[in-house]
């Protein structure tokens, strides 16, 4: 794989000397790995050396899933044997289907998410997960593609629950994504919308050191089961500013209302600082690949909610370039991911679990990865307190 520049500040020293990392880890190399790179300044990243796009593009979601699990891209032989193991892994254990209902109704306001979180745990524990450590590697890629066939069937039943309906069961003889559209409709999709939707899920399985995966591997460093990876990583998704932004650009669109509102909204938002939602990437200094790709998913299944978006986004770089001169922001996976869901009839409380339905895939490729050549992750933080030490004062 070809090298990556390293930032040196951040890393500890040969000799155990400490050295200060930049906030938020930016630039700082912690691990190596061979399932992919993202790199920024040239708009592209890759599963395992092959264009995660191109992937998307010519592949289906279960070649990708092979592709992250077992290093290369699968036969047609191989196919068809990789979804006979992986399809009986789908069904609920016995003691789920008790307890699902109790946890879709739990909260005051169902959020999927949350629920998500708690039905992985207490599925993980019913199956008698054990810790990484203790674990051959074969038992432990057992339980990640258990982990990765299950979540689906969990996502769309929470969601099925909470609306009052009963939980549809795994599909037999469809595939990933039309299976998950089966499991939150019901009824067999539109192949046209199962292929869109299964574009946006192989385009999101992976992506870097982003916050949630490397929370996966740093609870993997521990011995900790996988279990408690992937929800670590559920976890670190429910943040706003990780996995949570389809709904928000598309909330973004609502409030705009009409094209002829466009540019007087984001003038104003400009003006005031407002963040675009949908616009930008940390990583990323030109456009966003994920981006590109689905905007050509969006623009198949056309509609006027893509017409809009196409809109919009051509007022944004309007925009900037008069108000905000040498400043490019430039859309990202959550723009029109948004549009590709909402057309495939994904409400938009589930656009990030369906996120982490896929991410999943990614986040047990990397605790393999990192149960197979582990260490302990256990940076220093440095104390900018008042100096110690202080005497400490008698009881009052």
């Amino acid at each position: 794989m070809p090298e990556t520049k390293t930032q040196q500040s951040g890393n500890s020293g040969s000799d155990g000397s400490e050295n200060d990392a930049p906030k938020g880890l930016e630039g700082v190399v912690v691990a190596t790995t061979e399932l992919g790179d993202v790199r920024g300044e040239e708009g592209f990243y890759h599963y395992r050396q092959y264009s995660a796009v191109e992937v998307a593009a010519t592949r289906t979601l279960e070649d990708a899933w092979y592709l992250l699990f077992h290093g290369e891209l699968p036969t047609k032989t191989q196919h068809a044997e990789w979804i006979e193991e992986i399809a009986p892994l789908r069904d609920l254990p016995d003691a789920m289907v008790e307890l699902l209902p109790a946890i879709a109704r739990a909260g005051d306001h169902f959020i999927p998410l949350d629920a998500l979180r708690t039905a992985l745990s207490a599925t993980t524990y019913s199956l008698d997960y054990r810790p990484s450590l203790d674990l051959e590697p074969d038992e432990l890629r057992a339980e990640a593609m258990r982990t990765c066939a299950l979540v689906p069937t969990l996502v769309t039943s929470l969601y099925r629950l909470s609306e009052g309906h009963e939980p549809v069961t795994p599909h037999p003889e469809l595939p990933y994504a039309a299976n998950y559209l089966y499991m939150l409709t019901g009824e067999e999709p539109d192949p046209k919308l199962a292929r869109a939707v299964e574009k946006y899920l192989i385009s999101t399985i992976d992506h870097g050191f982003n916050s949630s995966t490397f929370t996966a591997r740093v609870i993997t460093s521990t011995g900790a089961d996988l279990g408690a990876a992937v929800v670590g990583a559920i976890g670190a998704l429910s943040g706003p500013l990780h996995g949570g932004a389809p709904s928000r650009a598309l909330d973004m669109l609502d409030a705009i209302g009409e094209p002829r509102n466009a540019e007087p909204w984001i003038r104003n938002a400009v003006e005031h600082g407002q963040r675009i939602m949908g616009f930008g990437h940390r990583v990323y200094k030109t456009d966003d690949p994920r981006s590109l790709l689905l905007r050509d998913v969006a623009a198949e299944l056309g509609g006027e909610q893509y017409e809009f978006a196409r809109k919009i986004e051509d007022t944004v770089v309007e925009v900037l370039e008069e108000m905000k001169p040498g400043r490019k922001l430039r859309t990202n996976v959550e723009f029109y991911s948004g549009v590709v869901m909402n057309s495939c009839g994904i409400p938009r409380t589930m656009f990030t679990p369906t996120f982490a339905s896929s991410r999943t895939i990614g986040w047990c490729a990397h605790i393999l990865e990192q149960a197979a050549d582990n260490r302990l992750i256990r940076p220093s933080a440095r104390y900018i307190g008042p100096p110690p030490p202080q005497p400490v004062p008698d009881a009052e």
